[in-house]
């Protein structure tokens, strides 16, 4: 059990980490998700399974769609300024 609670936190920390990294929207949404599922998985191994799913449901479904929709809908308006510097 305290091997799948390594791998677990090293993954959440390597996760988080690369969130930060990412400079493209799109590709730091994806990687926000895959954090997000680390968690649930770290919250399992540590038996809080009410908590893996409040992540799961928050993380991994609802926040991901709300990003994407944002980058959506001011994508056009954010390449717009870029080129107009």
């Amino acid at each position: 059990m305290i091997v799948l609670q390594i791998v677990a936190f090293t993954a959440v920390v390597v996760l988080g980490v690369a969130v930060v990294a990412c400079h493209d929207p799109l590709r730091q949404v994806m990687v926000n998700g895959l954090f997000g599922l680390s968690l649930v998985v770290l919250f399992t191994v540590i038996q809080a399974p009410d908590v893996a799913i409040s992540v799961a449901v928050v993380s991994t479904v609802a926040y991901p769609m709300l990003l994407l929709a944002t980058i959506y809908r001011t994508g056009g308006r954010l390449e717009k300024r870029r080129s107009d510097r």
